[in-house]
């Protein structure tokens, strides 16, 4: 699967699309391969806060159970409810459907560490 030029990146394997003062946030084609068959994702709670790289999802997998890290800070304002009931999504179509929440950026929030497509294909290749 290609990297979506459209989005940024984080080390953590996150993506998100930011969207003026909002952004949908999930994990990378390669973070879901790596995890396996993903069999439950436990979003964040509406109307959190969080702070960049504070843990606010959990995707469990046949293999392992890891933390989603947040990729600045912000307000969760939305979460994707089909992944109740089919947390497949993540695998299938990590970049689209497989999405795990929307949050509104914190003001001032820090974007600087995000990379694009080009620097994270760089990332993955070290």
């Amino acid at each position: 699967m290609s990297i979506p030029a459209e989005l940024k990146y984080t080390k953590e394997h996150e993506w998100l699309r930011i969207e003026a003062d909002e952004a949908v946030f999930g994990v990378s084609d390669h973070a879901q391969e790596a995890l396996g068959d993903i069999v439950f994702v436990e979003p964040p709670e509406v109307g959190r806060s969080f702070d960049a790289e504070e843990s606010i999802a959990v995707v469990e997998s046949v293999k392992a159970v890891s933390d989603v890290y947040a990729p600045v800070a912000g307000e969760i304002t939305g979460i994707n409810e089909a992944l109740e009931a089919s947390p497949e999504l993540v695998n299938s179509d990590p970049y689209g459907e497989g999405w795990i929440a929307k949050f509104r950026i914190a003001e001032g929030a820090d974007l600087s560490d995000l990379m694009d497509a080009d620097a994270y294909s760089s990332y993955l290749e070290e």
